[in-house]
């Protein structure tokens, strides 16, 4: 199944442009860079040869998909492990 931006929350995010659009950190505001690793709480991205963690519960974040388009996702919908959040019922944004 192809990513979308209706199912994008149910889909692996490592290997995914992202940029932070909001966050309580101001150092990682317009943070860009592609998605490595995402664990419960976090997202490690990395960016100009360097790895920044972002807390989900606390930023908005906006990912490229493979086709190009621009989706905003709302890190609270990420909380989770990624495994579960397939099995998850997730409202629409």
């Amino acid at each position: 199944m192809p990513i979308t931006s209706q199912n994008l929350v149910r889909h692996e995010l490592i290997g995914l442009p992202i940029v932070v659009v909001k966050s309580t950190n101001p150092d990682q505001k317009g943070l860009k860079g592609i998605v490595v690793d995402e664990s419960y709480n976090t997202l490690t991205i990395e960016s100009n040869k360097t790895e920044k963690v972002i807390v989900k519960k606390t930023s908005i974040f906006v990912f490229t998909l493979p086709d190009g388009k621009k989706v905003q996702v709302d890190g609270n919908v990420l909380i989770s492990r990624p495994e579960d959040r397939i099995k998850k019922k997730l409202p629409k944004w």
